[in-house]
């Protein structure tokens, strides 16, 4: 099994920064990508970024350029830098981690919301 517990969701004006922190712990030594999804009220859960552990990232368009994931290996620990924040940002954020098999693991999700 793995656990993930993210962190760092908050309130923040339109134009303002916040960034996500993901510490995964369990069996890791299967997980080959990890990254964020979002879910906004009413709409489907979607993709925000994703990153292998060879280090290559894709992110959906309308995060593209004001985005940015990364990870610590030796933390266990992927982030998700959000700039230029916009209200349509506004969704629970979830870290998501993947295994061989596969196995796809959530965290529990947080809160981001951008508004004035």
């Amino acid at each position: 099994q793995v656990q993930l517990v993210e962190s760092g969701g908050g309130l923040v004006q339109p134009g303002g920064s916040l960034r996500l922190s993901c510490v995964a712990s369990g069996r890791l030594f299967n997980i080959w990508k990890m990254g964020w999804y979002r879910q906004a009220p009413g709409k489907e859960r979607e993709m925000v970024a994703r990153i292998s552990v060879g280090g290559s990232a894709d992110y959906v368009d309308s995060v593209k350029g004001r985005f940015t994931i990364s990870r610590d290996s030796a933390k266990n620990t992927v982030f998700l830098q959000m700039n230029n924040l916009k209200p349509e940002d506004t969704a629970v954020y979830y870290c998501w981690h993947i295994a061989y098999g596969p196995e796809n693991y959530w965290g529990q999700g947080t809160q981001v919301t951008v508004s004035s």
